[in-house]
């Protein structure tokens, strides 16, 4: 059996950090709930590695019917491969979703004027009768269709909820060539700052508050919840989110260390992404980390070359866990200048991964 090696995980390129936004320590009770508020709670699946992201199910419809949605942060929209019918549509776990024809969002609708103004495109519609969207990504992906109204399930901490919610219903995805590619979700679940996002929708409708929170387990999975009733009165600082061009999470401004140790590199910007598998600096404050990380490694690892990242170190035995290597890994920490004395951790078991690789 060959031994199994620590590898790290950043690589250069644009700063996106994937990491929590508010810390828990285990899924919540759904004992007593405050009158005064609420809080929807979703079960996570996926993980960091091999899977590469995070999605939760969601029930919508009606009759509700399940589908997978992939958790990003750093998107507004969210929306479903739909039958409308689909011109180009990926292999999806569930059934194409299925609008009908009073489902349609008007072009005049408050959300989609709001949906084409942040994306440049003037709120121009061919029809008035609906509104269309065009999205596209970062990674080259896109997704073309119409916004549409539909119940979404919500778990709510006493009981279930079913209101109705804009989302898009796209007949057009570009990702990999028609058909071909077997998606691991059925659409994106977009959980940004705009009013179109699903968390700001519930805010409007005075569901839940305009918080958003997820823990992301060790093994893989965790939970995603909406609103404000589960945040702990304890070890959670609160950082104003600074007003940055699209509507990303960002705290503003972010001095890197390693080891609590100044790194000499200048303040960041930083943006929190959850669609974003990995932790991304430019090349700076990316070489810095590494050779502070070489640095202070013991003679008993060794480098070696991976197939899929830049850093992979080699013990004298198989690495297990994560947990085995902690003592040779030291901490990064980010303080934000846009709250006095707020720091973030991101200890090793954050940053590496134990591969099968030789």
């Amino acid at each position: 059996m060959a031994a199994a090696s620590s590898r790290w995980t950043p690589a250069a390129g644009l700063l996106l950090l994937l990491l929590l936004l508010v810390p828990f320590a285990a899924i919540p009770s759904r004992a007593a709930t405050p009158a005064a508020s609420s809080t929807a709670i979703f079960q996570l699946q996926g993980n960091v590695y091999p899977t590469g992201h995070y999605y939760v199910t969601m029930n919508i419809g009606n009759p509700a019917k399940p589908y997978f949605l992939d958790v990003d942060t750093g998107s507004d929209l969210t929306w479903l491969q739909c039958d409308a019918p689909c011109r180009s549509c990926n292999k999806v776990p569930h059934p194409l979703y299925r609008p009908t024809a009073n489902s349609l969002v008007p072009c005049a609708n408050a959300l989609c004027t709001a949906l084409h103004s942040g994306h440049g495109s003037n709120n121009k519609c061919p029809s008035p009768k609906q509104c269309d969207y065009q999205i596209k990504y970062t990674d080259s992906a896109s997704s073309q269709g119409v916004l549409i109204n539909d119940n979404f399930s919500l778990p709510m901490r006493s009981s279930n909820i079913r209101p109705g919610l804009t989302f898009g219903c796209g007949y057009d995805q570009q990702v990999g060539k028609n058909g071909a590619v077997q998606a691991a979700t059925d659409g994106m679940l977009g959980l940004g700052r705009g009013s179109v996002s699903l968390v700001s929708q519930l805010k409007q409708q005075g569901i839940t508050k305009n918080v958003l929170g997820h823990c992301l387990s060790t093994n893989g999975g965790g939970f995603l919840f909406f609103g404000d009733d589960i945040v702990p009165t304890s070890r959670v600082t609160w950082v104003p989110m600074a007003k940055i061009s699209g509507n990303y999470y960002s705290p503003g401004s972010g001095t890197l260390y390693f080891d609590r140790r100044s790194l000499g590199v200048k303040p960041m910007e930083v943006v929190f992404d959850s669609g974003s598998t990995y932790t991304y600096f430019t090349a700076q404050p990316y070489q810095a980390v590494v050779s502070a990380l070489k640095s202070g490694l013991s003679k008993s690892l060794k480098q070696v070359s991976d197939p899929s990242l830049p850093l992979c170190w080699k013990g004298p035995k198989a690495f297990k866990s994560v947990f085995d290597v902690k003592k040779e890994f030291k901490s990064l920490f980010l303080s934000f200048a846009s709250a006095k004395n707020a720091v973030m951790e991101i200890p090793p078991e954050n940053y590496l991964i134990v591969t099968v690789n030789p």
